[in-house]
């Protein structure tokens, strides 16, 4: 089974209406709502934004309908001056940037339990939906998604958090959720379209582009679902 999570209904709506005979199951403040695409079995869920929402929605999936992998969809802000709107990161790695025990002696963005700042991706999964993404003509750049409960709409702040991570790709969920999947050992990935620049226009440009943004991600997931129907029809 494959578990797909979003924080926004643009994130997951198209997703939900390709399900076949589908169940739902509310957990957690959550909708699972499980059943099959072009054969394969999938579990897609609505989180709502924020680190908390995505942790509680992650750890109910694991815990609840046991997926053999995590991906987190949805629309996210630039911090690099070569991703722009409409393009497509694919996570190699997520952090944390809120996590602050640097008086303690601690590297910006430390995750105690896990032991480091950074978490890596799944490399099969995520090279995969790189991969349907090109396929699909949009232009992708893989690097580290920054996650932490703000909405990013300042320079300075873009500048400090690809200086400090060297992030490329800010937003509120998947860090949080690449957490739960590496506590639990889940493969995870996180696939997010541009629709901002993480700037001062952000609060221009986030309104007009997230519908968008958010068909793109969600289009290139149902293609990716379709390639995992062909890879299970060779064995």
């Amino acid at each position: 089974m494959i578990g797909i999570i979003g924080a926004m209904d643009d994130e997951v709506n198209m997703i939900k209406k390709k399900i076949t005979d589908p169940t739902v199951t509310k957990l957690a403040g959550c909708d699972f709502v499980c059943g099959h695409i072009e054969g394969v079995m999938v579990c897609v869920v609505q989180c709502s934004p924020g680190k908390v929402n995505a942790a509680l929605c992650a750890q109910a999936l694991a815990d609840n309908f046991a997926p053999d992998c995590i991906i987190n969809v949805g629309v996210g802000c630039s911090l690099s001056d070569d991703v722009v709107i409409k393009n497509i990161v694919v996570a190699s790695d997520v952090c944390e940037y809120d996590i602050d025990i640097t008086a303690l002696g601690e590297p910006k963005g430390f995750i105690n339990g896990i032991n480091t700042v950074k978490i890596p991706t799944d490399s099969e999964l995520s090279e995969a939906l790189a991969q349907t993404a090109i396929n699909c003509g949009e232009r992708i750049h893989r690097g580290t998604v920054a996650t932490g409960d703000t909405f990013i709409a300042s320079g300075e702040m873009k500048q400090r958090l690809n200086k400090d991570f060297g992030a490329i790709c800010g937003e509120m969920e998947g860090g949080a959720i690449g957490h739960v999947c590496a506590a639990n050992n889940i493969p995870f990935a996180v696939l997010r379209s541009i629709s901002d620049g993480g700037d001062e226009n952000a609060l221009m440009d986030y309104p007009t582009f997230k519908k968008i943004a958010a068909e793109m991600s969600t289009a290139i997931m149902v293609k990716f679902i379709k390639t995992r129907k062909t890879q299970l029809g060779l064995w």
